[in-house]
């Protein structure tokens, strides 16, 4: 079993988030200050010359809205990633990005879709989802706050928007899912107590000697004189 040792702050647990969107908004900046569209860089569904999108789509930004939208997220649950996973971190970030990308491009609609959001769905989904699997408690409990703080994302993965493209939000949710499944790694797991174990006895439990067969307790049980028959 691993303590809260298991679970260390460190630089880079903020230092990597922060610099993905100091990236991104870099490349916003740039779009708007030199005149340039990268648009054409996004995926474009079930299209050869679309593929490219798999690996530049999240640095792209279709308006300041979209962008702001984006960058919280991304230094919350990016923090929480590298801080709880952070071995596992780097693999989230790299398969979330080109598996959640290739389904985008496989069911979304015949336009360009741009933007980090697809890849925040992976983070909160994987997160949600480890958490429950690993069954342990700082784990669940870290499951349940991002159904707290981002539970309504959830809507987001149905057409209710359609300037939203909510084909890559349900691709990062179901990336996410597939990826809490296979990344595994040195993970804490949950406290199992003697008496959860199969070579549990009873009967030389130290704990259950200090009480009698009527439920009494008894002080020094090794004390006590056998009575004779």
């Amino acid at each position: 079993m691993q303590d809260h040792k298991a679970f260390q702050f460190s630089l880079t647990t903020v230092l990597y988030p922060f610099l993905f969107v100091v990236l991104i908004w870099t490349v916003y900046w740039v779009q708007i200050k030199y005149g340039y569209d990268f648009t054409d860089y996004g995926i474009l569904p079930r299209t050869i010359s679309g593929l490219k999108g798999i690996v530049f789509s999240p640095f792209l930004h279709g308006s300041i809205k979209h962008l702001y939208n984006n960058t919280f997220p991304l230094l919350i649950l990016g923090t929480i990633l590298f801080y709880f996973y952070v071995r596992q971190s780097p693999r989230v970030i790299l398969y979330g990005i080109l598996l959640s990308g290739f389904l985008t491009w496989i069911i979304g609609r015949e336009a360009y879709h741009i933007g980090a959001s697809g890849l925040i769905y992976v983070f909160s989904s994987f997160i949600f989802f480890k958490g429950i699997f690993t069954k342990y408690y700082r784990l669940v409990a870290l499951s349940l706050l991002v159904v707290f703080l981002y539970g309504g994302l959830l809507w987001y993965v149905f057409p209710i928007d359609e300037e939203i493209s909510w084909e890559g939000h349900l691709s990062g949710l179901i990336t996410g899912f597939i990826l809490a499944v296979f990344i595994r790694g040195n993970l804490p797991k949950p406290v199992k107590y003697a008496w959860e174990r199969e070579d549990y006895d009873e009967e030389n439990d130290p704990f259950l000697k200090h009480f009698d067969e009527n439920g009494n307790f008894i002080e020094h049980p090794d004390q006590i004189p056998e009575e004779e028959d």
